[in-house]
Order: structure tokens, then sequence, then C-alpha cells
């Protein structure tokens, strides 16, 4: 029995001694962000509410993210409105970027957001059938009995509610809602109702766009409806760390340069100096 107790005391010492070794090399790193970031060992996951428009440039930067910090991204992908509410209803998640300053303004109002950075601009132009069929020039042709417009939903997405202004603005209101055949809870479904032809013209932001199936008609200075897109945390996250890292890097030049990649202006830029958050 002595022996072997004996022979037990090297090997209870090597175990302590690997333990202390991983006590002192094996402790999770803090989230470094900036110039010096190095991806991190980290078991989380951030949840990003996004507009459904902001799709394509998103997810690029989710896997962007995910590859520089080890954080993963899930996005909640639909309009701004529906966003809210469920932001409202859940208090869960941990950044919210909108198609526009607007929304995220009445966000803020409602305690669900904190300050927030700029990373683009959406664009509205009048999106007509290729080749213009119909003669399309101005939003006042969308009041042209027998047309068929398909548009955002005015509460629940930023270019949705901006058209609405604009229509208000031309007196045309009564007389264009006369000629909708599609108000979408996204921006997607109008660009399907283009794509597939059930709609002669919409309200779409220049990314968008799918010069096989469509042609652009740019809106005049007069109408500019140019938003703005911000990116916040939550107030509710529970990561506030991981969470500001995610937007500043979505507000960082490689983040801008992913939107650039998918047909948006970044913020700022000259061209659009007039409008502001």
């Amino acid at each position: 029995m002595v022996s072997m107790t004996k022979r037990a005391i090297p090997l209870i010492a090597i175990v302590l001694f690997a333990a202390l070794l991983c006590t002192a090399g094996c402790t999770t790193q803090p989230l470094v962000t900036g110039e010096n970031a190095t991806p991190a060992v980290a078991d989380t996951s951030l949840l990003v509410y996004s507009g459904a428009g902001l799709k394509k440039p998103m997810s690029e930067i989710g896997e962007a993210f995910t590859d520089k910090y080890g954080i993963g991204v899930e996005y909640t992908f639909a309009g701004s409105g529906t966003l809210m509410t469920q932001m409202e209803l859940s208090r869960k998640g941990d950044a919210f970027i909108p198609g526009g300053t607007p929304d995220y303004r009445i966000a803020r109002e409602k305690g669900l957001v904190g300050e927030p950075g700029y990373v683009a601009y959406h664009v509205p132009v009048i999106a007509v059938q290729k080749g213009n069929p119909h003669n399309i020039t101005s939003v006042d042709d969308f009041a042209r009995p027998g047309l068929k417009i398909a548009l955002g939903g005015v509460n629940s997405t930023s270019i949705g509610g901006a058209g609405d202004k604009l229509f208000r603005a031309h007196g045309i209101r009564d007389a264009v809602e006369a000629n909708v055949v599609l108000r979408a809870p996204t921006i997607n479904e109008v660009v399907v109702a283009m794509n597939m032809g059930t709609a002669d013209a919409a309200l779409l932001t220049l990314d968008q766009i799918n010069p096989e199936k469509m042609d652009a008609i740019d809106l005049p200075q007069e109408d500019n409806l140019a938003l703005i897109v911000p990116i916040g945390a939550t107030t509710f996250t529970t990561q506030p760390d991981a969470a500001q890292a995610f937007v500043e890097f979505v507000t960082s030049d490689e983040g801008k340069a992913i939107f650039a990649k998918h047909g948006f202006p970044t913020y700022p830029d000259p061209a659009y100096a007039g409008i502001e958050p």
C-alpha cells in the first residue's frame, strides 16, 4: 500500500501542475477592437435586427465579422416597423439597422436603441419595366389611371413612408393609392413584383435595381428621398462590448466597402451633403 501511495504522489503533482498552467494560459481574452483587433475566441452570438433591403451587405458583413472576432451573427430580416415591434415585445437582441434614420429615431424614442453610427445611403429611384413601355418620367405619372404600382408599406418600410410623404407633397396620394396593386411588408416583395412584371412601376433604391428587368429614373433634386442608413446597439443587449464591436465594424471602412460592393453610396458622400440624419 505504501509503495502505491508513493507512486500516486508524482501523478497528482503532474495533474496539479497542468491545472495551474491552464489557469495561467487558458483564460478567455477580452474582445479587442480597432486597428489592433485580433480574432477572439468567444462563446457568444449576436442577434441583429436588420431591414430586409439590407440583407445582401449585412449577410456578408456578418460572415466577415465572425471571421475576424470569432463571434457569430444571427439576423432577423424584416420591415423596420415589424422589427421594432419584435424588439419591444421580446426585449432581446443586440443591434438594430433599419433602412433609414426616421425609423431609427422612432426606435430611439421608444428607448430601444442607443446612439447610432452611420453607414451608407438608401437612394430611392423610380423603377420601371425594361424599356419603359409606359413612358413614365416622374412620380406624377404614378397617378395616371390604369398603371399598376408596387410600393413598400407606409408603416413597415422606410421607403414606403418616404414615398407616402412625396405623394402627399405632390397632391397625388389618393390617385396613386388607386393604382397600387401591392403594398409589401418589405422592399424585397416589391423587387419580386417588378422582376415578374406584375407591376409597371415602383419606388425602389439604387441597390435593388435589376438592370436585366428594370430601368431606373432618378428623382429630381427637390424630390430627393435619400435616407442615411444608421446602426446602433440595443439598450437591452446582454453583451454590450460585442454589440458595440459589431456596430463599429459595420461603420468601419471595411464594413462600408461591403455596402459599396452591393451598390450603396457610403456615408459621408458629398453628393448627398444636404441629407442629414
